[in-house]
């Protein structure tokens, strides 16, 4: 009997070794002093540092703005339009017509994009189709002011 009161005692002992001594009764009080991270719309905000970086042409660090704005909403016009320029702006119009893509598919078909699309092929040496997009343009602007500013480098290229 007494070794099995031993066993018993033995068995006991290693459980509360194994699980330790816990209690559902301790809440910790303690009262801190941080600061939540304040939530941010990081679309929001990478659009607008998007468009920071590219009026001081830091083109590069515009695309990565851009790039996140629409990788976090893939329906911002805005943001895409932005990539598609920086793009361009880089030379690598290659993606910048996949931006343009997408844009078209976001937004539609509207004058300024195509104005955009007609300042891309000028800056690729592609003047005939350059003159047709910023011709459609054009047209449809109620003020034309930056696409006549397109057209007059075309010409004077």
């Amino acid at each position: 009997m007494r070794q099995t009161k031993f066993a018993a005692v033995a068995t006991m002992a290693a459980v509360l070794m194994i699980t330790g001594c816990t209690t559902n009764n301790n809440v910790d009080t303690t009262k801190t002093t941080a600061i939540q991270p304040a939530a941010r719309d990081v679309d929001t905000s990478d659009l607008a540092q998007g468009k920071a970086q590219f009026r001081d042409a830091n083109y590069g660090l515009a695309e990565q703005h851009f790039r996140k704005a629409v990788e976090l909403k893939a329906d911002n016009a805005e943001a895409w339009m932005g990539l598609a320029a920086s793009y361009d702006e880089l030379g690598r119009f290659d993606f910048a017509d996949r931006a343009y893509g997408q844009l078209l598919k976001v937004a539609g078909r509207k004058p300024q994009i195509v104005n955009n699309m007609g300042y891309s092929q000028l800056l690729r040496g592609n003047k005939k189709k350059a003159r047709a997009l910023l011709l459609e343009a054009k047209a449809g602007m109620a003020d034309p002011t930056v696409v006549n500013a397109n057209l007059a480098l075309l010409n004077k290229g």
